[in-house]
């Protein structure tokens, strides 16, 4: 479409101070967004008990996945498409929709008054809508500050988005560590201020400034790449699950017809969306290169962070506070503080990152900075089970810088790349790869360290017990149990000891009750598979970042789309008029070698 027939929007004035508010208004919903899809990990056990449901029991699993996964894959699913509803009426009319959607269901979801499972499937549903908000906020984020920051200062501004959104994940770890405990309500009434507070200062000040592209919706685009990602997601969800007699569920054939239904269905949306005429996404994007390149970049970063993050918590909360004295309850909280050194490094490298990239371009800061998380890896399978902290905390501070040398120019370089009218769809599609990665990351490294327990935990476990006069046949239908189970209640900081052996404590010793319920017994039976598999997600982790770090060095030099001048905005936020459409990829420039 030539560049005048998309409609140059500003519905409000802009000031020379407009920038930093869209900003800091859009960082706040971020960090909100973030902080939530991680604060349900740390408080999980609370909210079970809340609504009094055992997360041990088998039944009960889909319960503990759809409540930690769900907001993850309804996010994953929806930012394209709501990124691109608002490259067509609006992105801060949708971004202030989002903050409303946010608040309104952050309250629901702490007004059950059911319990057991019936509370746990409203949570869900709660859950679930919280997480259109989210992605709301998350679609149109990156494009309302594209809109609002010149070239030369928007790696500045999307480092600053991008660190707020990752450090939030680690935030969200603590403040559920710590509200959990007081009332499980408050893991969701903790965003409610917040959200009105945003919601208020966003309707008031933010002003729609971006072309906006009058077109119909695609329903059959927005319809096939919805259900082709859920089936995909769910199917890696349930993957991890125990199936028959097998440990795990990647031989369950409804887990493999979802996994290979939604990948058809995908492959049906690429093909329909290079066949309408107002598609949801424009598969010619793919063919500028910075944006492909950026993209992949991400995709493969974020396959190597999202799961192995889970695993590291699970190394704390599992292992090694308990050998130090914390006791099981407490270890979420722990877990989350213990973790801070990797929020640290974020916090560091990545506004710093944005501002070398907008003099230097992407290439290099992004390239340096993934393959510097596999160098991360590479040093951490060197740790013993017990490390030293200290060790330990160089590390994550390292991996923290590294992330943030990636990220905020690597999304800085898919966004100057993306024509103006296609910010929305072109930052919801960014969003989606690395949201989707995240958990096809966490069912990859759950099922790689599951390998590594079904190996040799059974033998351990069933050797373990006996020695401490458990009889021989509960101890081998212990042993025999899916390992998935002992690795969620590390997850959850529970202790499964008391709870799997049940009455048979009543006839045992009280020092051998007090050894198998202490806390050395657990952790040391699980380290040395633990270890085992989680070498080998390092191992993947290293790879993955490495191919990040291929795909990011063919994104070429410093690359910036012409944009068409908007009379309505302000002098310092628009380059010279482009000579071509503004929607073609051949209007865009090369300014200089990154």
């Amino acid at each position: 479409m030539p560049a005048s027939a998309a409609t140059a929007t500003a519905s409000g004035p802009r000031g020379i101070h407009y920038k930093w508010i869209a900003l800091s208004n859009t960082t706040l919903g971020l960090l909100i967004s973030t902080i939530n899809s991680s604060i349900v990990l740390i408080s999980l056990p609370d909210i079970f008990r809340g609504i009094r449901l055992d997360p041990l029991a088998p039944a009960n699993s889909p319960y503990f996945l759809w409540l930690l996964m769900g907001y993850m894959v309804v996010t994953a699913v929806l930012v394209v498409s709501l990124g691109r509803v608002g490259d067509m009426y609006g992105r801060v009319r949708m971004y202030n929709l989002g903050f409303v959607v946010f608040t309104v269901f952050s309250i629901l979801l702490s007004l059950t008054w059911m319990s057991g499972p019936s509370a746990a499937l409203y949570l869900i549903a709660m859950r679930v809508l919280q997480g259109v908000g989210g992605a709301m906020l998350w679609a149109n984020s990156s494009a309302i500050l594209t809109d609002a920051f010149p070239p030369n200062q928007r790696g500045l501004a999307l480092g600053t988005n991008m660190v707020a959104a990752i450090a939030g994940s680690f935030i969200g770890l603590v403040l559920g560590g710590v509200l959990g405990p007081i009332s499980w309500r408050l893991v969701f009434l903790v965003s409610v201020p917040v959200g009105v507070f945003g919601t208020v200062w966003a309707y008031r000040m933010l002003r729609d400034s971006g072309l906006r592209l009058p077109a119909r919706l695609d329903w059959w685009g927005n319809l096939t790449f919805a259900t082709g990602l859920i089936a995909l997601l769910v199917g890696i969800t349930y993957g991890i699950l125990p199936y028959g007699g097998e440990t795990m569920g990647w031989t369950n054939p409804m887990v493999l017809g979802l996994m290979g239904g939604g990948i058809a269905v995908l492959a049906a949306f690429v093909w329909i969306e290079t066949r309408v005429a107002s598609p949801m996404l424009r598969i010619g994007l793919f063919r500028i290169r910075a944006f492909a390149a950026g993209n992949a970049a991400a995709l493969l970063a974020s396959l190597a962070r999202g799961g192995l993050m889970f695993i590291m918590i699970i190394w704390l909360q599992g292992i090694w506070l308990p050998q130090h004295g914390v006791s099981f309850a407490q270890t979420p909280l722990w877990a989350g503080i213990y973790m801070l050194p990797l929020t640290a490094g974020f916090l560091l490298a990545g506004p710093a990152a944005g501002v070398l990239a907008d003099h230097y371009g992407s290439r290099a800061l992004a390239t340096g900075g993934v393959a510097g998380s596999a160098l991360v890896f590479f040093l951490f399978q060197f740790l013993p089970p017990d490390f030293n902290y200290p060790v330990f905390a160089v590390l994550l501070l390292a991996y923290g810088l590294s992330s943030g040398l990636f990220a905020s120019p690597n999304q800085t370089g898919i966004m100057n790349s993306l024509p103006a009218d296609q910010r929305g769809s072109g930052a919801g599609m960014a969003a989606t790869f690395q949201n989707a990665a995240m958990v096809l990351s966490i069912g990859i490294f759950f099922s790689l360290i599951i390998v590594g327990l079904a190996g040799s935990l059974p033998h351990a476990l069933d050797r373990g017990l006996i020695a401490q006069g458990v009889p021989a046949a509960t101890a081998a239908r212990l042993a025999h149990l899916p390992p998935v189970g002992s690795l969620f209640a590390a997850f959850m900081g529970y202790n499964p000891m008391g709870t799997l052996l049940g009455p048979v404590l009543h006839h045992l010793s009280s020092a051998q009750v007090s050894i198998l319920t202490g806390r050395a017994f657990f952790p040391h039976l699980i380290a040395p598979p633990f270890m085992q598999g989680l070498r080998e997600a390092f191992d993947f982790a290293i790879g993955a970042c490495l191919l990040a770090a291929f795909a990011s060095a063919l994104r070429g030099g410093r690359y910036i789309h012409q944009e068409v001048r908007l009379t309505s905005a302000p002098a310092e936020s628009s380059p010279a008029p482009a000579p071509r459409s503004a929607t073609a990829p051949g209007a865009a420039r090369i300014e200089h070698g990154a």
